[in-house]
Order: C-alpha cells, then sequence, then structure tokens
C-alpha cells in the first residue's frame, strides 16, 4: 500500500498515476502498467482465498499415505482393491428462476436476478479413482448417521471387492466416533484421512467442480424434487460421456522435497 492512501484494490490506472506522483517515471499510461505486469506475469487485480496447511508430522503422514494410494490406484484395482474419494456438496441451492432468455446472435444467455428458493440439497459423491468414474448419493441430512448409511450401501453395490482404500477429509461427520465405529469393524474399509486444511489432497474436490460445471449451473428447478431427479439422472451421463481417470502428478517424492523446503 502506497504511504498514504487507503486504497485496498489496485487498478492499472492508479498504479500508474501513483508512479507518476511518486517521480519513479516522468509519464506512463495504464496500458503500458498491464503490459509490463503481463510479462513478469503479476496480476495484482486478482485475488484467491486459501488455508494455510499445517506442515507437521501429521501432514507428511497423511500425504504420504494418500499419495501412495493414488500411485498405486490401478494395480490395486487388478487385485480387487478401489481407492475411493469421497465428499459433500452441502446445502445447494434449488432455484427458480424465469424468465431465462437463451442465447441469440449477439446477445449472451440472461438469467433473472429474482429467484424462488425451494430448498437446499446435500449431494455426497463418490469417486473411484482408477476409472475417474462417479457416484451420487442425495443425504437429507449432513451427519455422521447419514454418512454411514451411504457408506453402507456403496459396500452393499460392489459385493465384489475385496475392499477399499476411503479417501476423505477431517469434516465432523467423517470423524465422529460413529463413523470410525463402522469404519473400524471390518478391514473392507481403510480410510486415509486428508491433512488439516489440506482437502486438495482429495481427488473428490475436482470431481465435484466438473460435476457442477457441466449439470448444475445456468439451469432453474421449480422444486426440490425435480432438483434430486435432475442430479440422480446426471451422474450416470456424466460416467459415460466424461469420466476418465484424474491426472495426478503430484508423488510423494515430489511432496517430500516440497515439504523439506516449506516445512518449519
Amino acid at each position: 500500500m502506497a504511504t498514504g492512501l487507503h486504497i485496498t484494490h489496485w487498478s492499472s490506472s492508479d498504479v500508474a498515476a501513483q508512479a507518476i506522483q511518486e517521480g519513479i517515471v516522468p509519464a506512463v499510461s495504464a496500458r503500458t502498467v498491464r503490459r509490463i505486469l503481463q510479462e513478469v506475469d503479476l496480476q495484482p487485480h486478482r485475488t484467491r482465498y486459501w488455508k494455510t496447511s499445517r506442515l507437521n508430522d501429521q501432514f507428511k503422514r497423511r500425504a504420504e499415505q494418500i499419495l501412495w494410494c493414488y500411485g498405486n490406484a490401478q494395480r490395486l484395482a487388478d487385485q480387487g482393491w478401489w481407492i475411493v474419494c469421497t465428499d459433500e456438496m452441502p446445502n445447494c441451492q434449488v432455484l427458480e428462476r424465469h424468465p431465462i432468455r437463451r442465447a441469440l446472435p449477439g446477445l449472451i444467455e440472461q438469467q433473472e436476478f429474482e429467484y424462488k428458493r425451494h430448498g437446499t440439497v446435500t449431494i455426497l459423491v463418490f469417486l473411484v479413482v482408477h476409472t475417474g468414474q462417479m457416484e451420487a448419493v442425495i443425504l437429507e441430512r449432513k451427519d455422521a448417521a447419514h454418512y454411514v448409511q451411504a457408506l453402507k450401501q456403496f459396500r452393499q453395490q460392489h459385493p465384489h471387492l475385496r475392499g477399499v482404500f476411503l479417501i476423505h477429509d477431517g469434516d465432523p461427520s467423517h470423524t465422529a466416533r460413529a463413523t470410525r465405529t463402522y469404519l473400524a469393524r471390518t478391514a473392507w474399509w481403510r480410510p486415509r484421512y486428508t491433512p488439516v486444511h489440506a482437502s486438495w489432497l482429495n481427488q473428490a474436490e475436482i470431481l465435484i467442480h466438473m460435476f457442477r460445471h457441466r449439470y448444475l449451473k445456468r439451469q432453474s428447478w421449480k422444486t426440490r424434487t425435480e432438483y434430486i431427479d435432475h442430479v440422480m439422472a446426471s451422474w450416470p451421463e456424466y460416467n459415460h460421456r466424461y469420466a476418465r481417470p484424474i491426472e495426478w502428478t503430484w508423488t510423494n517424492h515430489k511432496m517430500r522435497q516440497w515439504f523439506k523446503t516449506h516445512a518449519h
């Protein structure tokens, strides 16, 4: 921040004016500022939220377990063991907007700003890592009881498997006593938890982004039931049209090198 100013979001025009005022250059245009920033690959007009991972022994141990699973997904699948990532899409709003004006030559699609709310829906997704295919379940509540019920249903639907390495984050419904008790009863489930503030290690987050972008944007629903029907019809279509293994290049070797540099 420049001395004496209170600007928190700088435009290229602001930067140009301040550079002239401080005598850095006698004259410069906003276009020149944009060109200079582009050449050095700086984008001060953009920002992104993030959470700082706790780079401790627990982070390293959990990350190693998950990255080992990703690196051996196909080999394990050949032996009857799946690597499965899971995560929720909580409280998806069921919105009805009318009218929606579809795109015409020279005009982009327009949606009415006002909307009617028809409640929310929580979607739990499963991602089979070695195939990239997904399954989706509607949770009436986001709690341990409904999460365990979904896990039981998944196991019933795949009786041919020897077991599953289950990758999920530290959400309260995943770490609750009821969930841990269920997972500990049998060796069929082998849970792997992402490190604190490192849920980006869970490939299910990538799946959620792709699924939401293709199937949950730019639509209007008149009822909650209509929304749920759409979701349940959409995930098999996603598998047919788009599913493929996610290209994951962050290996244990790379993680350990990165950890040495950044851990304190």
